[in-house]
C-alpha cells in the first residue's frame, strides 16, 4: 500500500477550511495531518471534507487555540491523545491505518520569545514538553510508526534563512535542538524530508509580519515528517510546498508531504 501524508499548521481549521478542501482536491494527498486547529471536534467541517473524499477523522480539540487533527480517505483508529507536560492542552492525537501504520500528530509548544526557561514560562513548558516526548518513546520505541506535526524547532543550519542570526532566536537554540535530538534519538526516529532533500535550504513558516515574505524569504523549517526505522526504508517523494504560502488568507505554515509505499 502506497500513500501520500502531509502535515499542516492551518492555524484554525474553519477559518481555513476552503483551502484544506483546494489542497485536497489535487489528489496528491491521502492523510493530512492538522495542527492549531482552533476548534472544539465537533466544530471541525468533517462533512466538508467527506465530499471530497475525507469522511475519517480523529481529533482532539480546543476552543480558539491549540488542536489536533488526522482526517485520511481511509479507515482510522484513534490510538492515544497525551496531554504531555500535563499542560492541559490538545497538543497530541496518535491513530492507526488499516494497514498497521500508527501516526503520531504533534503541536509542540512554541515557547515564547525569550530563549530562558527561568524567565519564561512558555520556554520552559516547551522543554518539559519535549522532555516528557522523549521518556514517552524511550518506552514505547516505535515500529511501523510515522511521527509529523508542528515540532516548533528548525534544527540544521539550513532549516532556518540565517543560522548565525538564529542561534539566540527561540525555535532554533541549541537547547531546544538537544532536547529535539533526544526525542528522535531514543525512537530511533529518521527525519524524511531531510532523508530526502539533504542538503538545500528548506522551509514550511515564514511569518506574518514580512510584507514580501517571498522575497525575504526569512523562512524556518518548523514542519516535520518522520518514520521509525523500519518504516523509513519505504519513504521517499518529499516536498513542501511553498505555493501555499501565497494562496489568499494562508496560514504562515505550508504543507509538508512524504510518500509511504509499504
Amino acid at each position: 500500500m502506497a500513500f501520500n501524508i502531509a502535515t499542516w499548521n492551518i492555524n484554525s481549521v474553519r477559518l481555513r477550511a476552503d483551502l484544506i478542501c483546494k489542497l485536497l482536491k489535487n489528489g496528491e494527498i491521502d492523510v493530512l495531518c492538522l495542527q492549531e486547529c482552533k476548534s472544539p471536534v465537533e466544530k471541525i467541517p468533517l462533512d466538508v471534507f467527506s465530499e471530497i473524499g475525507f469522511s475519517h477523522m480523529v481529533a482532539r480539540g480546543q476552543k480558539g487555540y491549540n488542536g489536533v487533527a488526522i482526517i485520511s480517505k481511509f479507515p482510522i483508529l484513534e490510538k492515544s491523545a497525551i496531554d504531555f507536560a500535563g499542560l492541559g492542552h490538545a497538543r497530541h492525537i496518535a491513530a492507526q491505518l488499516e494497514n498497521g501504520v500508527t501516526i503520531h500528530n504533534f503541536y509542540v509548544p512554541a515557547g515564547g520569545d525569550e530563549p530562558d526557561r527561568q524567565k519564561n514560562e512558555k520556554f520552559d513548558q516547551k522543554l518539559k514538553y519535549l522532555a516528557e516526548m522523549k521518556d514517552y518513546f524511550s518506552k514505547n520505541v516505535p515500529e511501523k510508526s510515522i511521527l509529523v506535526g508542528d515540532l516548533n524547532i528548525a534544527p540544521l543550519p539550513e532549516d532556518v534563512w540565517d543560522h548565525k542570526k538564529m542561534v539566540k532566536i527561540v525555535s532554533h537554540t541549541q537547547i531546544e535542538i538537544d532536547h529535539l535530538d533526544a526525542v528522535q534519538g531514543v525512537g530511533n526516529w529518521v527525519d524524511v524530508t531531510r532523508k530526502d532533500i539533504p542538503a538545500e535550504k528548506l522551509y514550511s513558516w515564514w511569518s506574518y509580519r514580512a510584507k514580501d515574505w517571498s522575497t525575504s524569504d526569512r523562512g524556518r523549517r518548523l514542519d516535520h515528517i518522520w518514520a521509525s526505522a523500519d518504516i523509513a526504508l519505504h519513504t521517499g517523494g518529499s516536498r513542501i510546498l511553498r505555493e501555499v504560502r501565497s494562496w489568499a488568507r494562508p496560514s504562515d505554515h505550508v504543507p509538508v508531504l512524504a510518500t509511504i509505499d509499504l
